[in-house]
């Protein structure tokens, strides 16, 4: 199991297994944020503490996008699974910011680099 939090501790999350790559999305919204996502099943997220949680959803796209209200910190994103470029939005998966997990080196994993400005 792999944990980790925001800055000031308000979203706390745990995850089954650690990740095997990480994806950095260069779309307008995740190249602002920062985030590198590690993509999960909903049944490998525990969000052990989330109480401080905020969510954008930029109107009409798929993607809800969760951040800190106190620190700022990007932590999660509820998005459809993407098969051939199409969401379906009755599979669902969670986008975890890697760049909360404890003692987790991130320079030891491959970051895929998906097209999300142009792509979307």
């Amino acid at each position: 199991m792999v944990t980790g939090s925001c800055h000031c501790g308000g979203t706390k999350v745990e995850v089954s297994v650690a990740p095997s790559s990480v994806t950095s999305c260069n779309c307008t919204f995740c190249s602002k944020r920062g985030a590198l996502w590690a993509y999960y099943d909903l049944d490998q997220v525990r969000l052990v503490a989330d109480e401080h949680r905020a969510r954008y959803q930029r109107p009409g796209r798929p993607v809800a996008h969760h951040h800190c209200a106190v620190c700022g910190c990007s932590t999660w994103s509820d998005s459809p699974v993407w098969v051939d470029g199409k969401p379906h939005p009755t599979q669902r998966r969670l986008l975890v910011n890697a760049r909360l997990f404890d003692d987790f080196d991130l320079a030891a994993v491959p970051v895929r680099h998906i097209d999300g400005r142009t792509g979307w």
